[in-house]
């Protein structure tokens, strides 16, 4: 008999999460075209007792904190890394669009290695669907 492994920190997070009484975390996924669609989402899932993330710096839109080629490059990484970390917090994941492009597709096949139940606006976009 092999002695018991200690709890991952996954694990230990959800345990956090139910002792803590914390409601359901949905992050939001999806093209930043679709901003004004995420926020109708977020306003439906916080409606409905959920603790809602989601993307709110739209990269395609000019920004000051863009003007540098390699700083706008540089923040779309970090901003990857926020969004995976977002994902892992999180419960579920609601993607938004009926457009899935490159990253999107990523974050999916991400949250699904992670065991996170995916859904979607638009179910006919699911890649694996």
């Amino acid at each position: 008999m092999s002695p018991p492994q200690p709890p991952t920190p996954e694990e230990r997070l959800a345990a956090a999460k139910r002792l803590m009484s914390l409601p359901r975390i949905v992050v939001i996924c999806g093209s930043t075209r679709f901003m004004a669609e995420m926020n109708e989402a977020d306003v439906r899932e916080t409606c409905a007792g959920k603790i809602v993330v989601k993307p709110t710096v739209d990269m395609k839109s000019p920004h000051q904190l863009r003007a540098d080629p390699a700083e706008a490059e540089a923040l779309k990484v970090r901003l990857g890394d926020l969004h995976r970390a977002k994902i892992r917090l999180a419960d579920e994941v609601l993607v938004v669009g009926d457009y899935i492009g490159e990253s999107t597709r990523a974050e999916i096949a991400y949250a699904r290695r992670l065991g996170k139940p995916v859904r979607f606006t638009h179910p006919e976009v699911d890649p694996d669907g």
